[in-house]
């Protein structure tokens, strides 16, 4: 998984393409709303249709459990694949490429005779239906941007949530419904008018891709997309559905297999240059893994009750398939209204407690559900996972939203939706388990136990969870959701910011103070880079003990509020030198004076800025900062980095090349002009006061400590 420091940057944004009027009306969210709801609405309508399937087909009803199995899996695998080639083509190319998958499909299943050429339907199903949703949060952040917002609106990312668990719970009673009339082919063609209408709409209403598709060779594509990283995914879930799908039954080569290949990915994962799982990331970012866990968690929950309830009305009260659908209704309403209230707030940590408390009452509740409880009864026990569902799903995409790396946000969405799937796939295996002798009430109260004790550890998880109450706090202080970011400030005198800014205190570009209000940063995910402090370059600029001295002031902020801190060091090994070309003005000239002579006293840090243990120091061998022997981006991943404050020697070298490299990269940046030098005067003022504030927020280091205390 991708982030912030990757070199891929598929959506690059201009203010000539910002959308006028309302940028998320109907025409832009109606075709999202509608490819991210077939997914779901594939995952559930096919239950009322397995057992005339089996009929028609002439086969054993247990055979056609593959119809479900195979989407799910092929989702699973496809969610973040699609999200990570959204991320490489561009999302609406991957949304429509999707769309006409499913369009495929629907036409395949209404044509089949076979389970075979079912299964192939149901496959093509869940590959195209996977690419709505990563695509579409893509497509919302992008909108975001051109349109100047610092978020879409909450209703907007609440859109998605909604249509995708109604759908969900609504499912079999409209399956049901189909079925009934149309019979079993409908669970298949009725997603032909859903693609052609999301199709019209979508090439009607999303803005092209700014950039066009870059392919290259088949070696650089399949490593800029990390196929085997992908490969490897596919096969270690895989292994660990047939061990899940064959529960109460121990397959242990499937469980082997399942964590000898996951052990390899991460192997694989760590080494790879764009990995598909970026370990690193997740181990680092622990408020993005944790929401993977909790919402994976909690529709675990969520589902033991959609499967294991609805077999227990059908079996042990004798309800239809569609009466039992029909008494998910209520779940599915509380749902959409649940989603909506939650979508309207800032806060996520109470809704997230809210949820668990709820998933819990819930499970307490089901273990009292028997044969005689009347059905009312069971109807507001459903309702309240329709709460809960509801809830959260929307405030663990909130979450992920605000978590997940901008450049990896396609695959983030997707691997939220995968482990959605695997715990879909694990209530069904807790379900087959406890009613592998027969479904009955002991077996309903299996389950509700099984229950308690995931929801005990979702709102242990939950209540423990210190960052959810920190990003409470940095949100709901932020402008509201689709408000515009604030542009330059209309004179020179000091303007009153938003609660999240701080203000400058002087118009002096040259020095870093200036009156734009200025974006707060969060210490936690902000690195210091200090570039070049070495007495082979400081003899190079003019006052060179004062512009030593603000680095050490910058660096002393670092140390007291817990930012990361990069030491970068230009620096040629012997096998380096000789590898420079003649043609290389700079490098060559250095060469040839042997004056960037790696081990000697002038290539080395400064020795006023003192390095310690927790620090970073990377040697370079030409002029960026990522052009260095530690791979940068991958340190800055592992450390959940999304934000650089940057001090160099010199402004035309190290800080201009290495500024313009992670903007590319959708770092979020600060230079520290005071902090930074060049030979030239005339140029280092040029550039601070023409170049740079197009890529980077300007400022002093007299500002830092401003800056750290809004953000807290």
């Amino acid at each position: 998984m991708p982030s912030a420091g990757d070199t891929r940057t598929p959506e690059r944004i201009s203010d000539a393409g910002a959308p006028r009027g309302n940028p998320f009306g109907t025409r832009f969210v109606a075709p999202l709303y509608l490819g991210a709801s077939l997914n779901p609405v594939n995952s559930s309508i096919i239950a009322t249709a397995l057992v005339a399937i089996a009929a028609a087909l002439h086969i054993p009803v247990g055979d056609t459990a593959i119809l479900i199995s195979s989407l799910y899996l092929t989702s699973a695998l496809a969610q973040p694949a699609a999200g990570r080639l959204a991320e490489e083509f561009g999302p609406r190319r991957i949304f429509v490429a999707g769309i006409t998958l499913v369009l495929a499909a629907g036409i395949v299943g209404s044509l089949a005779h076979s389970l075979t050429a079912l299964i192939v339907a149901r496959v093509l199903i869940g590959a195209g239906t996977s690419a709505g949703y990563p695509a579409a949060m893509l497509l919302i952040r992008r909108r975001a941007e051109q349109a100047g917002h610092a978020a879409p609106p909450r209703e907007v990312l609440g859109g998605l949530s909604i249509t995708g668990a109604a759908t969900v719970a609504v499912g079999p009673a409209i399956g049901g419904l189909l079925i009934g009339w149309a019979g079993w082919r409908a669970a298949f063609w009725i997603n032909i008018p859903f693609a052609a209408v999301a199709l019209v709409l979508a090439l009607a209403g999303v803005a092209r891709d700014p950039d066009p598709v870059r392919f290259g060779s088949p070696r650089a594509l399949a490593s800029r997309i990390d196929l085997l990283g992908m490969l490897g995914f596919g096969g270690s879930l895989t292994a660990l559905m047939i061990f899940l799908d064959a529960l109460p039954r121990l397959d242990w080569p499937a469980l082997a297999a399942a964590l000898v290949l996951a052990a390899a990915l991460a192997g694989w994962e760590l080494r790879a240059a764009q990995p598909f799982l970026d370990v690193r990331l997740l181990v680092a970012n622990g408020a993005l893994t944790r929401t993977y866990l909790r919402n994976g968690l909690t529709l675990m929950g969520t589902y033991v009750i959609l499967y294991g309830l609805t077999q227990w009305l059908e079996v042990a009260r004798g309800l239809s398939a569609y009466q039992a659908g029909l008494m998910l209704m209520p779940m599915g309403v509380l749902t959409a209204l649940a989603a909506r209230v939650v979508s309207r707030r800032a806060a996520v940590r109470w809704p997230l407690i809210a949820c668990a408390v709820l998933l819990l009452v819930g499970a307490v509740a089901t273990l009292f559900v028997g044969s005689g409880t009347p059905m009312a009864a069971v109807i507001c026990v459903t309702a309240v996972f329709g709460l809960t569902s509801g809830a959260g799903t929307v405030a663990n995409q909130t979450v992920l939203y605000q978590e997940a790396p901008a450049a990896a946000l396609g695959t983030a969405s997707g691997l939220l939706r995968t482990f959605g799937y695997i715990g879909s796939i694990a209530s069904a295996a807790i379900t087959g388990t406890a009613f592998h002798r027969g479904v009955s009430d002991s077996g309903l109260h299996s389950i509700a136990w099984v229950l308690v004790a995931i929801s005990a550890l979702v709102l242990v998880m939950t209540v423990l969870d210190r960052q959810l109450a920190r990003a409470d706090r940095h949100h709901t202080n932020q402008p509201p959701a689709g408000a515009r970011n604030p542009g330059p400030a209309p004179s020179t005198e000091p303007t009153r910011a938003e609660p999240t800014r701080t203000e400058s205190r002087s118009t002096n570009m040259t020095t870093g103070t200036h009156t734009t209000p200025t974006p707060a940063l969060d210490p936690a995910r902000t690195a210091l880079l200090l570039m070049d402090f070495q007495p082979v370059v400081l003899g190079a600029v003019p006052d060179p003990q004062g512009v030593l001295a603000r680095a050490g002031e910058a660096l002393a902020w670092a140390r007291a509020h817990g930012a990361h801190v990069v030491f970068v060091r230009v620096a040629l090994a012997e096998k380096d030198a000789a590898a420079v070309p003649a043609h290389n003005k700079t490098f060559s000239q250095a060469v040839a004076a042997g004056y960037l002579t790696d081990g000697t006293a002038a290539t080395a840090v400064h020795e006023s800025l003192k390095a310690e243990e927790n620090d970073l120091t990377v040697r370079k061998t030409r002029i960026s900062a990522f052009a260095s022997d530690t791979d940068l981006r991958a340190e800055l991943r592992a450390r959940g980095v999304d934000t650089l404050v940057l001090a160099g020697l010199s402004t035309s070298g190290v800080v201009l090349t290495t500024l313009r490299q992670a903007a590319d990269e959708d770092y979020r940046l600060f230079l520290l002009a005071d902090a930074t030098a060049d030979p030239d005067p005339e140029v280092h003022r040029v550039l601070m006061e023409k170049v740079f504030p197009h890529q980077a927020e300007i400022i002093s280091t007299a500002d830092l400590a401003a800056l750290s205390t809004a953000a807290e």
